[in-house]
């Protein structure tokens, strides 16, 4: 389950649509949409897979970072 859309920047290409589309053609029962550090897409996303009869799976892809933002030092540089 790693699926990027158009959503996640400088990481995926294809519209909501497209992948929807292609997961229909193919024979799928459901898609996930993991786009990177965001959740633009989602709703279009569950409403376009919805209308096609897909189950639409609402993902994220985040990372986690130890400690506060505002420390700069990287760990064994």
């Amino acid at each position: 389950m790693h699926c990027h859309s158009h959503f996640s920047l400088l990481d995926g290409a294809s519209p909501i649509q497209g992948l929807v589309d292609r997961a229909k053609a193919q024979g799928m029962s459901a898609l996930a949409l993991t786009d990177h550090g965001n959740l633009y897409g989602a709703l279009d996303f569950y409403k376009k897979a919805t209308a096609a009869g897909i189950n639409p799976i609402i993902g994220y892809e985040a990372y986690i970072a130890p400690g506060s933002r505002f420390h700069k030092d990287a760990p064994g540089a």
